[in-house]
Parts: structure tokens; sequence; C-alpha cells
């Protein structure tokens, strides 16, 4: 009986490391965790249940990048000199802090500012057109940022495209993340990299502090040529954002081209995920800044590293800034408390307050998650829709008849808190005007939800629903 006795005895000495590294864990979260209600959920279930959360918390638990924030700290002093030495343009001017997003440009040094040119790009054939040919037409500079790449024809398309450019003598540069990449062949990035390109994966767990954590991921499509023109949106490269990929075709997205000043900030983005993947400064075109429009504009780049959660507040400062129209496109609809009461805020102050959603799951806990959301947006005045034909992919917001934003972030917790993301701001009544047209046209295409869909749901269902709640700081 010895044996059994050293057995037992030796599974209570690792009971009791697990709940001590458990309260450890909860004095961590107690004092890193950002939101109220993200500190309970991870103190209560470290505390009770260690053997199940400990690990989890490992992974997921920290919601700020304190690596990159070192790293950023380190490119800025170095951008510092760099600018200095070849004079490039970083003074941000104060011409337009009157329109935008003024908040967000005295969070982010990020300014709203005129000269720019903006074209729509709606889908993948168009999007991709669009950047293929300027790439095809770069001489000096390519970045190239997206959160997926994939080893398919349009993967080895924009590698190709990447590569002949390198032979060309173009300094090209290529980033990808390490999480939504994670199935992107090494011998596709080895082809690259022999070809001159210089390519990186942007991974969150360097170091031996963020060794195991997956929980940050760099989720911003940035595309810029020749420092003159650059584009953002939610495309990721590979054939099923051409809709050539069932069951979720056709695929529904948007990107946009931008010629302007706000090159300069996408550029710099760029520039500090580039430092964290390399510790090295990118050769960048800032271009003393030239006018190719009428139009204003405004870079919002947010990330967990960020003082504030800046992607959260652009949301807020977008929402609060709407006296008649809040129209808002997102595939994951898991927002905030924060969030969720300037809607309902903004219904009860008479504006118009409009959600568009997929009709398919892509990730079926986010899809449950975002029902239930939606379900109580209804209930509280706002327009549900759910689009039909395939699956909605686009992150587009139209505020009033003057303001919208396309870009990277979804309104879940996730974009909002734990992933960098960019979002482009345009100030024009022209070009929301064409952000109206496409807006209508999706909504033509979809179905909108009823105020009693939600009490319809069968017990099941709404079990589900409100289980998948509890991933809810995750998702």
């Amino acid at each position: 009986m010895n044996w059994w006795q050293d057995f037992v005895w030796l599974i209570g000495v690792a009971l009791s490391v697990l709940h001590l590294l458990g309260l450890l864990a909860a004095v961590h979260a107690v004092l890193s965790v950002r939101t109220a209600q993200g500190t309970i959920a991870w103190v209560v279930s470290l505390l009770l249940l260690p053997e199940l959360t400990l690990l989890p918390y490992v992974i997921f638990g920290r919601s700020r990048f304190e690596g990159y924030i070192a790293a950023r700290r380190q490119e800025n002093q170095q951008m510092r000199r760099a600018a200095s030495a070849q004079g490039w343009p970083l003074a941000r001017d104060n011409e337009a802090l009157v329109q935008g997003l003024p908040a967000l440009a005295q969070l982010t040094g990020m300014h709203c500012r005129g000269g720019h040119q903006v074209r729509l790009l709606i889908n993948g054939d168009a999007s991709f057109a669009a950047m293929l040919q300027a790439i095809s037409t770069a001489h000096a500079l390519i970045i190239v940022q997206f959160f997926i790449i994939r080893d398919d024809s349009l993967g080895q398309r924009l590698q190709q495209a990447l590569l002949e450019r390198a032979a060309a003598g173009v300094r090209v540069y290529l980033l990808f993340d390490g999480v939504g990449s994670h199935d992107l062949p090494a011998a596709y990035v080895q082809r690259l990299r022999a070809g001159g390109v210089q390519t990186q994966a942007f991974k969150a767990h360097q170091g031996l502090v963020n060794r195991f954590q997956l929980n940050f991921r760099n989720h911003r499509k940035i595309v810029v040529v020749d420092g003159e023109v650059g584009f953002v949106g939610g495309h990721n490269v590979g054939i099923e954002y051409l809709g050539q990929k069932p069951p979720l075709a056709p695929w529904r997205d948007t990107h946009i081209e931008v010629r302007g000043p706000a090159l300069v900030d996408l550029q710099l983005t760029f520039s500090e995920d580039w430092y964290w993947a390399t510790h090295q400064l990118p050769e960048l075109l800032l271009k003393p800044q030239q006018h190719s429009g009428a139009m204003h504009c405004q870079v919002i780049a947010g990330g967990p590293a960020d003082r504030m959660e800046t992607t959260q507040l652009f949301f807020l400062e977008a929402i609060t800034r709407a006296q008649r129209r809040i129209w808002i496109t997102t595939p994951y609809l898991v927002p905030d408390e924060a969030i969720s009461a300037a809607l309902r805020l903004a219904v009860l102050r008479g504006v118009e307050v409009r959600l568009l959603l997929p009709s398919r799951p892509d990730h079926k806990v986010v899809y449950a998650a975002s029902s239930l959301y939606a379900y109580k947006a209804v209930a509280c005045g706002i327009k549900v829709f759910r689009y039909l034909p395939g699956f909605l992919h686009q992150k587009v917001l139209l505020i009033d008849d003057h303001l919208a934003a396309i870009g990277s972030a979804n309104l879940d917790n996730r974009s909002l808190r734990l992933n960098f993301e960019v979002m482009l701001l345009t100030v024009d009544q022209g070009f929301a005007a064409s952000v109206e047209q496409m807006l209508h046209a999706d909504f033509a295409l979809s179905r909108q939800i009823g105020p009693d869909e939600g009490s319809q749901a069968s017990f099941v269902q709404r079990l589900w629903m409100r289980l998948t709640l509890l991933f809810a700081p995750i998702l």
C-alpha cells in the first residue's frame, strides 16, 4: 500500500501547488485585467478551479501587451533619430482637429488632415485588383501586412507580384500574423526570402514572459506602395475573400484606397509592428506631404499596448458624435457595456441605429454570442439586419452624412482590447454618400430581425447563447 499512499501524497502536493499558483494568478488578474467583469471571472475561476483555468489564463488572461510597449519605446527613439537624419515629416499639423475625431487625435497623435483622395473598393475582386496593380507599378518601396495569408491561388499571386518587384530592386516588406497565418507553409516564406522579400511573422509569444501567449494578434491589413498609395480594410489573402470557398461564399467585404498624408501614419503604424517582429526599422518613404485631393482623413491605429483602449474609444467617440444616423456592419457583435450603453443612448436621443451582421456563422461560439447581443439590441430599439447572400466580413461605420470609417476592427472585445487594429476615418459628404449607397444595397439583401425572434428561440438555444457569454472576454 506504500505506493498508493505515495501516489495520494503526490496528488495532494500537486493540487496544493496548483491552488497556490491559482492564488498568485488571481492576484495578478486583480492587478492587470482591465475590466471588472473580466477580473471577477478570472479570479473566481482561478481560486475555485485552477486545474482547469490556470493554463487558459496563462494563454489568454492578460489584456496588456507589455513586451510590445517596451519595443514601441525603443522603436520610437530610433525612428526619431532616423527622422532627424533624413528629414522625414513626422510632425502632426493641427489643420483639422475640429474635423474627424479630435479626442482620438489627442490620444494617438494621428490627426485628421486634408489633402486626400479616397476610393471605395467593394468585395475581393476589386480590392485585390487594385492592390496588385499598385504593387506591379512600385519602383522604390512596398509594405504589405495581413492577418491571414494562405498558400492558395491568391496567396501565390501576391507572392509572385512581390518577388517580381524585389527582383527589380524594390524594397519589399511582408508581415503576417503568426496565429492568423499558422498554416502558412515554411516553403512559402522561404521562397519570398530567397527572392529578396523581407518577410516576418508577428508573434506575440516572444520572450520568456510571453512564451505561451496567444491572446494578442495583429489583425491589421495595410498595403502602402512607394509612399503614394495605400490600402486598408477587411480583406485577408485567401480565395475565400474572393468568394471562391463554400459554404460561406459569396464573401462580402470592403477595402479602401487612399492617397495623401495619411500614408505617413499607415507607414509608421507598420514600422512599430515590424520593429517588434525584427528589432529593426524598415526603410520607409515618408515623403513631404503632398495634397492628392480635398478629402479629410484620419488613421486610427489601436492595440493592447496603448495606454488606453484606442479602438474602444474610437467607437465611443464616433457614436457620441452622431446626430442623425449610426450604421455599423460587423461580422462579430460582442460589444462591451460601454459601447452597448452608447448605442442605447443614441436611440433614446432619436438617432437611427442600424447593425448589419452575417446570417451564416464562420465561428459558431462567436455567432451564438452575437445573436444574444443582437436580440438585446432589437429590444432597445436598434434595427438589426442579417446579410443573406453569403458571409459578411466588412467592418464599416457610417455616422450622419459626413463621417465614414473602414478598416479591420470588429465590434467585439477582441478588436476592442486584444487585437492590433487599424481604421481609416473619412470626413467627406460625397464619400459618405457612396458608403451609404453601398450599405443600402447590402440592407436590400438582408433580413431584419423581428422584436419577438429572441423569445422564440428554444431553451437549448437560449442556454447555449448564455453559455457563450462566458467566453466574451476572449471572443
